[in-house]
């Protein structure tokens, strides 16, 4: 039962601009589904919905996943603006950051979710990326200097 209403809420913040919580409990209810508002607000927390600016105005509710390509073009901007340079080493990507921001770089790369970075490790200027391979750190530098030269 909680699937299928938690799909339907996916389903209906797709399809709707859906404002608040309390209209969306109410399209649930319409819908057939027994909920409260708080069965709603933990629903929300649980999928990762987040509000984004409606196209009139005000704002929306929206997946967190629908809505990637405004997040990672921030977390591209923060490489952009952080990272001096990247080289790898077999599985080790080495990324050079201006002083005190290699946490923000690390943070920036793990959101973004490259395929092929199992973690990363943060110092002051220096950012270690473990990566699943020499070919997925080689992969992983050429991204990341794509985006330092554009």
């Amino acid at each position: 039962m909680k699937n299928e209403r938690q799909a339907k809420i996916l389903s209906l913040i797709k399809e709707k601009n859906i404002e608040t919580q309390e209209e969306l409990t109410s399209l649930l209810l319409q819908a057939g589904y027994k909920v409260t508002q708080a069965t709603v607000s933990r629903d929300i927390k649980e999928l990762k919905i987040i509000k984004i600016a409606g196209e009139k105005g005000g704002y929306k509710y929206a997946s967190a996943s629908t809505d990637r390509s405004g997040v990672r073009a921030k977390y591209k901007k923060i490489i952009e603006e952080t990272v001096l340079s990247a080289s790898y080493a077999e599985n080790l990507v080495v990324i050079k950051t201006f002083s005190g921001m290699a946490q923000a770089a690390g943070a920036a790369i793990d959101a973004i979710a490259f395929s092929e970075v199992l973690g990363c490790i943060a110092g002051d200027d220096t950012l270690i990326a473990v990566a699943n391979g020499e070919q997925a750190a080689c992969a992983m530098t050429a991204k990341i200097n794509d985006m330092l030269h554009h």
